[in-house]
């Protein structure tokens, strides 16, 4: 592996600048005698180098420049194996379209075979033995835990050194993410530094057997199916030359299923080390209820950036977590008549969402937002109140057990995927629902 900096012997003073600029801890002085006055030259840590440049813009005598290299593809690809699910925590509490990916893992694994085993990344501080446990009950084989201080707050930087890191070092086949804020805020950086390829909010994931075009081989690749030119048509993306291969999925694309594993005997209880000494430092192994436990411990720097002070949004809502949605759009007129739609929401113990017209129209957040450049919802039933029913917008609720659509357009498209629809005006259907409800 060669450096992504250049130090110019011809041109580096000795003076440390670059040391002091980098965050890393990657460059250090080495004696040099006659090199300079100081007889000492700037060197780089190739394996802590994170290419972020800030050694080049600290120094001030031009000594160090950027290596651009062409990508050519991953050596040794049939040395990558396991499929990865990176298992979002905030506050103690493992997003659930962890647990959806983990479901659709155990899906990928039967079609890779070959002894392909699912994992589940944790990132994260003072982390329980309870998210392991609640991460095995889906189906993860292993799980990869790395506790630190750093990382108790989500930072990009930082949790992009520790996935990168993880998957240097073992290897996986396939690194699978939620679209969620904080998955679509660092996965991409996780990619660039790895070299790889990163399909984004992908639909439809499987594993295939493809002929690689470059070397002739087939092989068992993950097609990575999502929309594109604005849902009017479905791409199927591959990686065949570059590892990991790595996509994210928005929640609720797939289903969750509970009960994978039934907790074995010495339930709440770990055994460490079974048959394998510890590499004190480097990593823990464990087994906790027939799932096996990697600790890791490595280096991670400090972010430089702090939080200060969490502030949460007023109308933070997770329509994504509701059984009922309610929602409205350019059929509903105006902002006013939004409020009738919260009063019928309340009254079916739902949550309120919107078409994109609503939102641009400035009716109701963008939190409140399905489709495809929204939420993807799954609800028991949505109710969906004046929306025509645009690709964008019927691509965000195809996982709804019930669709119940209400439109004065015989025509609206919302119609093909309703499973009761009703011609007629929205807002006199709400005014009565809310009546009959209030009886």
């Amino acid at each position: 592996m060669s450096a992504p900096i250049a130090i110019d012997p011809s041109r580096c003073t000795g003076c440390g600048l670059c040391v002091k600029g980098c965050g890393f801890e990657a460059l250090r002085l080495v004696e040099a005698p006659g090199a300079n006055k100081l007889g000492r030259l700037a060197a780089v840590d190739e394996g802590a180098c994170r290419a972020c440049s800030a050694c080049v813009n600290a120094c001030k005598f031009k000594a160090i420049s950027e290596v651009k290299r062409e990508v050519v593809g991953t050596t040794d690809l049939d040395s990558y194996r396991d499929i990865w699910v990176f298992a979002e925590q905030t506050d103690g509490k493992i997003a659930e379209v962890a647990f959806e990916l983990l479901t659709k893992g155990l899906e990928l694994k039967a079609q890779r075979g070959n002894g392909c085993r699912l994992a589940a990344v944790l990132l994260g501080h003072a982390l329980s033995d309870a998210l392991i446990d609640q991460l095995s009950a889906v189906g993860a084989d292993l799980v990869y835990v790395v506790d630190d201080p750093a990382l108790a707050q989500y930072e990009p930087g930082v949790y992009t050194d520790a996935l990168a890191s993880l998957a240097k070092k073992y290897r996986p086949e396939v690194i699978l993410a939620g679209a969620t804020a904080i998955g679509r805020a660092f996965f991409a950086r996780v990619a660039a530094r790895l070299r790889t390829g990163l399909t984004a909010d992908c639909t439809a994931l499987k594993v295939e057997a493809t002929e690689n075009k470059t070397d002739g081989r087939t092989r068992l690749l993950l097609h990575q199916s999502r929309p594109a030119f604005g849902g009017n048509i479905m791409a199927t993306i591959m990686t065949p030359n570059h590892r990991p291969q790595m996509a994210t999925v928005r929640p609720k694309v797939f289903k969750k299923e509970k009960g994978k594993r039934k907790s074995e005997k010495g339930q709440g209880k770990s055994e460490k080390g079974q048959g394998r000494e510890l590499k004190v430092g480097v990593e823990v192994e464990e087994r906790r209820l027939g799932v096996e436990v990697i600790r890791e411990e490595m280096r991670i720097t400090e972010s430089k950036v702090r939080t200060v002070e969490v502030v949460r949004d007023p109308d933070s809502v997770d329509i994504t977590a509701a059984e009922v949605l309610v929602a409205g759009g350019r059929g509903l007129k105006n902002a006013l008549n939004f409020v009738k739609l919260h009063e019928l929401a309340g009254l079916l113990h739902g949550e309120v969402a919107a078409s994109r017209a609503a939102v641009d129209a400035g009716w109701t957040t963008a939190r409140r937002q399905v489709g495809q450049t929204g939420r993807t919802v799954a609800p028991r039933i949505y109710l969906a109140f004046g929306i025509s029913g645009a690709i964008q917008h019927l691509e965000g609720i195809r996982g709804a057990d019930r669709i119940i659509a209400v439109n004065n357009d015989p025509k609206a498209p919302i119609f093909d995927i309703a499973d009761l629809g009703i011609v007629g005006d929205a807002l006199e259907v709400i005014d009565t629902l809310i009546k009959e409800l209030k009886k």
